[in-house]
C-alpha cells in the first residue's frame, strides 16, 4: 500500500471557535475516520479562552477560582486526551490532526515526536531556535514552553493535537500549573 501524501489530507480552517464546538467537530471526524468513511483531516483553529483538563489532570493545578474564571471569561472543560491542564485562547495556533496511524507507522510515541518536529521546523523557518526538553512532551524556546501537545489514540486513529503560542496573552497561564510543570 502506498504511503499517504499531504494531498490525501483534508485541511479544515475553522477560524476562532469555542472549545466544546470544536471538540464536537473533532469527535465527528474521529468517528468517521475510525469507520473508514473520511480521510485524514487536520483541523486548524484558535480558541476562545479555555482551560482543558486531560485524563491525567490534577484539579489542584487549576489555580484560578470560579469568580476569576467568570471575570476573565474562561471556560473549563474536561477532555479525553492525555496530559494535565493547559490553556487555549486567542493568539494561539491549535492543530488537531485526525490521522489513521495504520498508514503513518503504528507508533504513538513516534507520532508525538513527529508533532514536535513539525513545530521545530516551523520555528526554524521563522529563525526561532526551538528545542525539546528531555522527559517532557512539547517544544521550548529559550527555556519557555511554547507548544503543548496532548493526544488521544484509539484503534490507531488520533485526535486532539498541539497548541503553539504565537501572540498569546500569557497571563492566562497564571491561572493554572500548565501541564503540571
Amino acid at each position: 500500500m502506498a504511503k499517504p501524501s499531504v494531498s490525501d489530507l483534508d485541511v479544515l480552517r475553522a477560524g476562532r471557535t469555542r472549545y466544546r464546538a470544536c471538540w464536537q467537530m473533532q469527535q465527528d471526524h474521529f468517528a468517521r475516520r475510525l469507520a473508514g468513511q473520511a480521510p485524514d483531516t487536520l483541523i486548524l483553529t484558535e480558541h476562545e479562552h479555555v482551560y482543558t483538563l486531560g485524563r491525567n489532570a490534577h484539579m489542584d493545578h487549576l489555580l484560578a477560582g470560579a469568580v476569576d474564571l467568570e471575570a476573565r471569561g474562561v471556560d473549563v472543560v474536561e477532555v479525553d486526551r492525555g496530559g494535565d491542564i493547559t490553556y487555549h485562547g486567542p493568539g494561539q495556533l491549535v492543530a488537531y490532526p485526525i490521522l489513521d496511524l495504520e498508514h503513518h507507522g503504528r507508533d504513538v510515541a513516534q507520532y508525538l515526536r513527529s508533532l514536535e518536529e513539525v513545530v521545530l521546523r516551523l520555528l526554524a523557518r521563522l529563525d526561532v531556535a526551538g528545542g525539546r526538553l528531555p522527559g517532557y512532551t512539547g517544544v521550548w524556546v529559550a527555556g519557555e514552553k511554547v507548544c503543548a501537545i496532548g493526544i488521544k489514540a484509539s484503534r490507531w486513529v488520533t485526535m486532539h493535537g498541539l497548541a503553539l503560542n504565537v501572540a498569546t496573552d500569557l497571563s492566562y497561564f497564571g491561572g493554572i500549573i500548565p501541564c503540571g510543570i
